[in-house]
């Protein structure tokens, strides 16, 4: 029987294990959107993980929409990213940067003077966003034209590239939780009537469009996918989205890509069996639980639901979550208040088991 503890083969590339680190916004870069040494530490801690997937990385200045969250789109932050890969694989681990652009969640006060947040349709969120001045209501997107849907592609396949550069081993586009390719899969904040908006099979192509830019650019076996089909999380409103998504896999197919990332939000799993039947690579799962994703899970690998786990916050707080899942703990507590901003506190300050 395949347990969560058993090698696998990730298009090429041996993972020891079959728990993954899932992304998770933690807003600590430095000035410029550059890795500090906190976060060099942060990530060399967390190596055991038989895949590291970091926070969302904005791709462009205007795809920020968090305080202190890192980019990918510049010398200096390639530079930064290049010494959180080289700490993680002398560690012996294997880690994909998470390319995030926002779209139309965030503030224009977070970006460079003159730049608006943008997204498929000019609806806004519902909700705030904090910024270093408070938190503030999101605002009505400007809406992109065709020539600026093809140069966001763009900037998603530049962050790629950039990606590979600094010594990433993939890169996961980062299609859910309400961001800019979840806002173009969603009916209620796409509304578009041209080729990117309308029915299913047109919502689907800016992700696809996406997918194939980034793996024309660095290979679809250091390319996957994360999706939360019907996360209403940042205003996302997706009432029947079994078409769209199985739609979207079936394409995901044709470019080959390393693996689809699912985040469940809600009673999903059905669908999630569906497009774990209808893709052909690798399947990771972040599992809809009362709780923080913990041990039980893991019989998802054992029962052939899923080839790897991601966990989140029970991860944020045991810097080596693999070692105790197989003690079954004990679990050191995450701090909430310490997600979000900060220093080591609630970071890199959590003890290891054997110094526990």
């Amino acid at each position: 029987m395949t347990t969560a503890f058993d090698p696998i083969d990730l298009s090429g590339v041996s993972l020891a294990n079959r728990i993954a680190l899932a992304p998770m916004t933690r807003s600590r870069a430095g000035e410029g959107g550059v890795p500090t040494d906190l976060v060099v530490e942060y990530y060399a801690q967390r190596a055991s993980a038989g895949l590291v997937i970091t926070e969302g990385v904005q791709p462009s200045p205007v795809g920020q929409g968090y305080p202190d969250t890192p980019g990918l789109h510049s010398a200096e932050q390639i530079a930064g990213w290049r010494r959180v890969t080289d700490a993680v694989h002398a560690n012996g681990g294997r880690i994909y940067a998470q390319i995030m652009h926002v779209g139309r969640i965030g503030h224009p006060s977070l970006l460079p003077e003159g730049l608006v947040n943008v997204g498929p349709s000019p609806i806004a969120a519902e909700g705030q966003v904090y910024t270093h001045e408070g938190p503030k209501d999101f605002i009505t997107p400007r809406e992109l034209t065709g020539d600026e849907v093809r140069a966001t592609i763009g900037e998603f396949a530049a962050a790629a590239r950039n990606a590979i550069d600094a010594g990433f081993d993939g890169v996961e586009l980062h299609g859910a939780n309400g961001y800019l390719i979840h806002q173009f899969l969603a009916p209620g904040s796409n509304q578009r009537d041209d080729e990117w908006g309308g029915s299913a099979l047109k919502r689907i192509r800016f992700a696809v469009e996406v997918a194939r830019a980034v793996v024309t650019e660095i290979g679809a076996d250091r390319t996957g996918i994360r999706l939360s089909p019907g996360n209403p999380f940042n205003g996302i409103h997706e009432p029947d989205p079994d078409e769209a998504y199985l739609a979207l896999v079936k394409e995901l197919n044709v470019l080959g890509l390393a693996y689809v990332h699912v985040m469940e939000v809600g009673e999903i799993r059905e669908l999630t069996q569906a497009l774990r039947k209808e893709f052909r690579g690798t399947f990771i799962l972040n599992p809809a639980t009362e709780g923080p994703t913990g041990h039980d899970d893991l019989a998802l690998v054992e029962d052939g639901t899923t080839d790897l786990v991601s966990f989140g916050a029970l991860f944020l707080a045991n810097p080596d979550l693999p070692a105790r899942l197989k003690t079954r703990g004990p679990y050191n507590t995450p701090d909430q208040s310490t997600f979000y901003g900060g220093d080591a506190k609630g970071y890199t300050d959590y003890p290891e088991l054997q110094s526990a």
